[in-house]
Order: structure tokens, then C-alpha cells, then sequence
């Protein structure tokens, strides 16, 4: 296990594309959710998981610092109790910009926490209600300086694209104010229209008007020109960071490695086995409540399985995927299993290889999940 991710669902509001775990704050059971958090990392360890080797911690959700300072206080206290924070390689907290207090800010520093993901999403007013966030450029500015002032160097913020209505010189103003704060790294998604989110059921109804695949494609060039040229490498396919500041944490992911998921509808990928708890809430604190972990789904991970997320999860990752260590992790040379979709791919243009690695060019950047759909070895 080399990473723990922690699942925090609570929202201050709820943003149109948003389909994540996720309940209003308002007379929610918090402080019993937050020591049933404690009893799953109990029972975890019981099951025979240790946590001795963890490198890294993310709090995601929903919104971690919804939580007031004193249920913050809690939640940290019971993570040092099963992980070691002072070893941690990196241990982030998501956070939106408005309800990122001093107070906040303060205890998650002085319990261990060294990296923040702030969600901005875009710099432009307009936009930001359609999407239905509620912070402000200045609350934006006001919580990266009180970051920083706290000791917070590794700060990171997310910027999302192709929004409705969004125009690429909107997109170039959000990306001019973003690197004007002089970050260490940016991630930068496209919209996703997922369903049972506000955005999806605007879709159906003809209500949602996309930029198109075209915009979209402009708006991806444009950032990581951008990205590139302020020193912030394009390290994923949407990440951008300087030298020794990716997420750690995101890379687990990425490297196909295993990390445990605590918290309601969370994921976690251990031995063989990928798992999902279950989401609503109560259903969460009563199974663990009544003593037993709060499983809803268990997979067990087939070599064929394996081998394919190898493939692209490890091609998003723009240093590529290294034929040597797919050999020594499957026991199977790279080209006895994927030969054919590598040579399709390699003639397309959207793959190729440098050395030990296999590679996404610049249009298989562009091109992605066509790239990793001919790594589906059912298929």
C-alpha cells in the first residue's frame, strides 16, 4: 500500500458537473462519520493491512474543509494514529477557495498536511456561477497569500475548460491570472457531462451549449503551450508541474500501484483486489458501527485486467510506460501481449518508442482514450 486516500463528502454547495460522493453539509452526522473513518482504518489494520509503508495521504470529497477546525483537528488526529505523517512523502487536502479559513489553515500545517488542491476552476465571475461555484477571484488570491503565509509552499489549483458558453480568450485570461500566482503545479480538465448532475440533465434537454470538439482541442493546445512555457512541464495528460512537484499521490494511481480508499463510496486497489464501499452515508457509519468493513463491491484483478490498466493508466503519464518493468511486473515481454495495438498505433502516428519506454506523441496526446481503448485485451 502506497498511498491512502480519504473521503470527505461534505459540500458547502453543489457545482453542476459535479458526480462525486457527495451530500450538503447542513445536519449531517460529521462527527460520527469522521470517527467511523477511525473504525475502517481499525478494522483495515485488523484485516491484516498495514500502513507502515504509506508515501502518501489525500483528503478528497465532497469538500474536506467544510469540516470546522475542531472536527479537522479530529479527522488528522486519527490519521497520525495509524499513519506516520512525519515520513509521508506528500499528504494534500483538496479545498475551495471560500471556506479555507486561517484557523483551518493553520491545523492542517501543524498536523502534517504539506500540499494543497484548490478548486478554482475558472477566473472568469460569469462562468463561475453557471458552473454554480460560489467563490471569487479575491477569495481565489486572499486564500493562496494566507496559504503561503502559514508556510504553505506546494500549493496546486484545478482549472476545468471547454465550459459552456466558454470562449478561448476566456480560457486565455483564466490561464494569464493562473500562472500570474506562480504555482507549482495546475491541473486543467475539459468538462466531462457525467450523469444525475445538473449539467447532464441540461444536456438532454438541449439546454447546454458545449464550445465543441474543435474548441475544446484549441483550448487543450493552448495550455500546454502555456503550461510549457512558464516552466510547468506537462507531466500527464492533464498535469502541469514544476521539476519535483507532480502528485505524488495521483501517480500511485497512474503506476498502477495499490493504495487503500477510506471513507463512504471510496475506492481502494489492494493485493488483487480492487474494492468500492458503499456510498450513502448511513450506510457507511452503521456497517462500521455495527463492526464489519463498509464493502459494496469487491473485484478480484485479473492478469489480463492488470496488464490492460497498466497500459493506460501508465500511458497517461507522458514519460510513457517502461517495457522492462511491464516485463518484470507480468513475467511477459510488452510485445508477446499488446504487439499488434503497439504496431497499429506506432503507423497511426499516436505512439512510439524512445528506449526502454512506450510513449504517447503529441497526437496521441490529443488522441487519448482512442489509445487506450485498443489496449482493451477483450476487445
Amino acid at each position: 500500500m502506497r498511498g491512502v486516500y480519504i473521503h470527505i463528502p461534505f459540500c458547502q454547495q453543489i457545482c453542476h458537473y459535479c458526480d462525486f460522493n457527495k451530500v450538503f453539509l447542513k445536519n449531517q452526522p460529521v462527527d460520527r462519520y469522521i470517527e467511523a473513518i477511525g473504525k475502517e482504518f481499525y478494522y483495515m489494520k485488523e484485516a491484516g493491512h498495514s500502513f507502515e509503508e504509506v508515501e502518501t495521504v489525500f483528503l478528497g470529497g465532497g469538500t474536506p474543509t467544510a469540516l470546522s477546525v475542531e472536527q479537522l483537528d479530529r479527522l488528522l488526529t486519527i490519521v497520525s494514529q495509524y499513519i506516520d505523517v512525519t515520513t509521508l512523502k506528500e499528504f494534500t487536502t483538496e479545498a475551495n477557495p471560500d471556506d479555507l479559513s486561517e484557523g483551518q489553515l493553520s491545523i492542517l500545517k501543524e498536523k502534517g498536511v504539506n500540499r494543497l488542491s484548490i478548486g478554482v476552476q475558472t477566473f472568469n465571475e460569469r462562468l463561475l456561477k453557471q458552473i454554480g461555484r460560489t467563490h471569487s477571484n479575491e477569495d481565489v488570491e486572499r486564500v493562496i497569500a494566507a496559504a503561503r503565509s502559514v508556510g504553505f509552499e506546494n500549493i496546486s489549483i484545478d482549472l476545468m475548460y471547454s465550459l459552456p458558453t466558454q470562449t478561448v480568450s476566456e480560457w486565455e485570461e483564466t490561464l494569464d491570472r493562473a500562472l500570474a500566482l506562480d504555482l507549482p503545479h495546475y491541473s486543467a480538465y475539459s468538462l466531462i457531462v457525467e450523469p444525475k448532475t445538473v449539467f447532464y440533465n441540461r444536456m438532454v434537454k438541449g439546454k447546454l451549449p458545449l464550445p465543441g470538439e474543435d474548441v475544446e482541442a484549441e483550448m487543450f493546445e493552448m495550455v500546454i503551450e502555456r503550461m510549457n512555457a512558464a516552466g510547468r512541464e506537462q507531466y500527464e495528460i492533464s498535469n502541469f508541474a514544476k521539476p519535483g512537484y507532480p502528485s505524488f499521490h495521483n501517480l500511485i494511481y497512474w503506476e498502477n500501484s495499490q493504495y487503500a480508499g477510506i471513507g463512504a463510496g471510496a475506492h481502494g486497489y489492494l493485493g488483487k483486489e480492487r474494492y468500492s464501499n458503499v456510498g450513502p452515508l448511513m450506510h457507511y457509519i452503521d456497517h462500521l458501527e455495527e463492526g464489519k468493513l463498509p464493502r459494496k463491491d469487491v473485484h478480484e484483478v485479473t492478469l489480463a485486467e492488470s496488464m490492460e490498466e497498466e497500459m493506460f493508466l501508465g500511458l497517461r503519464i507522458v514519460e510513457g510506460v517502461s517495457m522492462q518493468e511491464f516485463q518484470k511486473k507480468f513475467n511477459r515481454p510488452i510485445k508477446e501481449v499488446f504487439g499488434k495495438p503497439i504496431e497499429k498505433l506506432q503507423q497511426q502516428g499516436l505512439l512510439h518508442i524512445d528506449g526502454d519506454l512506450l510513449r504517447l506523441t503529441r497526437k496521441g496526446v490529443f488522441l487519448g482514450n482512442t489509445v487506450f481503448q485498443e489496449f482493451l485485451l477483450g476487445d
